[in-house]
């Protein structure tokens, strides 16, 4: 073999390699990264607000003496703040509360003797930010079709916050029917002279005890109470000394595993429902069957965990590493509900992959979430002289 012929052998092969480390190369580059963090973004610094019902603090003032005052309810024992209590971060610490003909809170909370009033039928889920609820990256927020409850069942908190009233187990009891709920109540209101001050304040005319705008009075303070200003927020607007390596890690490792395919956005939630075949709850007496019969649920929000357990729609698991595992198992086939068949479970499941290993990480992440500075404070007394909060006294 002459020397030229080598050469020219060598220079080939060099080619070679130098073309096939480019094209590996352009490869990498090309290859979508799994754990993409622009699914997951800092809560906005403005709130959504329905052109139709603006805050003013004589608004907000009105709505929280109507969150906390009894009036509300059938037997005037129990008020929104019962079952979301700012001690348990406007949520409750019981799977599934306890509304009329209870007495005491939280997680001493117990039905009076006799009673005949079931449970509520669902976990209470905070209020805090729920001014943000159906908040997409990049996409216009309508406040006034935000999706609610477990189900869905109502948009917007104006239309939300007047359900409970209307509900047999949680506020309206047996004194009188669903159907005159809302009518019972507002003549109550206008009973007491200084409601009726309070209303003519807030909205600017006389006569303004209505349905409509007792709905909007509670739903303005309900979306003053806002959480966003966690060291996640703080993360995701610049500041990278806010997150530790663990908790940077764990964050990533929340997005290799899947949860970011339903728990993303600002909220960590999209809002939609999904059935993951949780176990029912013994107290609720029958199973819970969701969502248009589905056992779907809608994907709740990730913020503040610290102060909204138990997890999931009836509060069937006590702590975020139950949580992690009740994941890692359906991923892995386990359905913890018998009725629930396989094909019922969601897709997005196959797409799971939470190990035991990444736990510990992820959960440091979820800890970045919390932001303890949301209101807390609670009025001395309400228009209606009954207990504030309801019968929520522990004997």
């Amino acid at each position: 073999m002459t020397k030229q012929l080598v050469t020219i052998i060598f220079l080939f092969i060099v080619c070679f390699i130098w073309s096939c480390a480019q094209t590996s190369s352009e490869k990498k580059r090309s290859k979508p990264a799994p754990d993409d963090i622009s699914v997951l973004s800092a809560l906005p610094l403005e709130l959504p607000v329905p052109p139709d019902n603006p805050i003013t603090k004589e608004k907000t003032a009105l709505g929280k003496l109507l969150f906390f005052d009894p009036i509300l309810s059938g037997n005037k024992d129990v008020a929104c703040a019962t079952c979301h209590h700012p001690e348990f971060g406007f949520a409750e610490s019981l799977e599934i509360s306890i509304g009329v003909n209870g007495k005491g809170l939280g997680s001493k909370r117990n039905f009076n003797s006799p009673n005949d009033i079931p449970f509520v039928k669902r976990n209470s889920q905070t209020i805090i930010n729920t001014a943000f609820n159906g908040i997409r990256n990049n996409r216009q927020t309508d406040a006034s079709s935000a999706p609610m409850f477990w189900d869905l069942r109502a948009t917007s908190l104006e239309s939300q916050s007047l359900e409970p009233i209307k509900t047999f187990e949680e506020m309206r009891g047996h004194a009188y029917e669903e159907n005159v709920a809302l009518d019972v109540i507002i003549q109550r209101l206008k009973q007491i002279k200084e409601y009726r001050q309070l209303f003519e304040n807030a909205f600017g005319t006389k006569d303004a005890i209505s349905k409509e705008n007792l709905g909007k009075a509670i739903a303005t303070y309900e979306r003053t109470l806002v959480a966003n200003n966690s060291k996640f927020d703080q993360y995701m607007r610049g500041d990278k000394t806010k997150l530790s390596r663990n908790e940077t890690d764990g964050m990533f490792l929340f997005l290799k595993s899947g949860c970011a395919k339903c728990h993303n956005g600002p909220m960590l939630s999209d809002f939609k429902t999904h059935t993951m075949g949780v176990a029912d709850v013994e107290q609720l007496g029958f199973s819970d069957d969701g969502f248009e019969k589905t056992y779907a649920f809608r994907t709740p929000s990730l913020r503040n965990l610290r102060f909204s357990f138990p997890y999931m729609h009836n509060g069937k698991l006590k702590t975020l590493k139950e949580v992690l595992e009740f994941y890692e198992d359906l991923s892995g086939g386990k359905i913890s509900n018998p009725k629930v068949k396989p094909a019922q479970i969601d897709t997005l499941v196959s797409k799971l992959k939470v190990e035991f290993k990444d736990i510990s990480l992820i959960l440091e992440f979820l800890s970045t979430l919390n932001d303890d500075k949301f209101d807390r404070s609670i009025p001395s007394k309400v228009p209606s002289k009954l207990k504030v909060g309801g019968n929520i006294e522990n004997d």
